[in-house]
């Protein structure tokens, strides 16, 4: 998933941003506590190249000022930190964000936590959120043309490919990305995530 530069102010897409709770997830508000596995799964080029806005290398610094930013209410929607259910630990993160063409949904897990379903999930919670706090007809995601891991995410929350564009990545420079949108009457029929 990418997430751009540019936040926009539409009192349409304010969300309350209530703690969010799946099978194995509990998406909370990130903290102080969460500054030490932040900046170790971050600091990863490989997490870092396939979003817009991380730095890499990315420190201790870079994370209390990530944490910092959002406690303070300087970040647009809804800013998650991922955690397990069954122990607290941080595995990445994720949200909602304003953007110009609307609401965005991003995310990124740490490295060691790839391949078990956890993004999937994630999503899932985030795609139910948007739709249910908002007004929202359509929501968007994109994701680097080279991510097929983050592209199967998107593939089983229902988001239609819709065309691709440009992002300027800091850990990345200028990358070509896929956008893709999942409409509110499309959620409705996929609302029971194969239930």
């Amino acid at each position: 998933m990418v997430a751009e530069k540019e936040d926009v102010e539409d009192e349409s897409l304010r969300i309350d941003c209530p703690v969010l709770v799946t099978e194995r997830l509990v998406l909370r508000p990130p903290h102080q506590d969460d500054i030490p596995e932040l900046a170790e799964l971050a600091n990863n080029r490989r997490v870092a190249e396939m979003l817009g806005r991380m730095p890499h290398p990315y420190g201790e610094r870079e994370a209390r000022s990530f944490v910092g930013s959002v406690g303070e209410g300087k970040r647009s929607g809804c800013t998650y930190a991922v955690t397990l259910a069954e122990n607290g630990a941080f595995i990445g993160c994720a949200g909602l964000d304003a953007r110009a063409h609307g609401l965005e949904l991003g995310y990124w897990i740490g490295e060691p936590y790839w391949g078990r379903g956890y993004a999937t999930e994630a999503a899932h919670a985030l795609v139910d959120l948007a739709f249910r706090a908002t007004a929202i007809e359509r929501l968007n995601v994109s994701c680097r043309v080279i991510n097929a891991a983050s592209r199967r995410v998107i593939h089983k929350c229902g988001f239609q490919y819709v065309g691709q564009g440009m992002l300027e990545s800091i850990a990345a420079g200028r990358v070509p990305v896929e956008r893709y949108v999942l409409d509110r009457r499309t959620w409705v029929s996929l609302r029971s995530w194969g239930q």
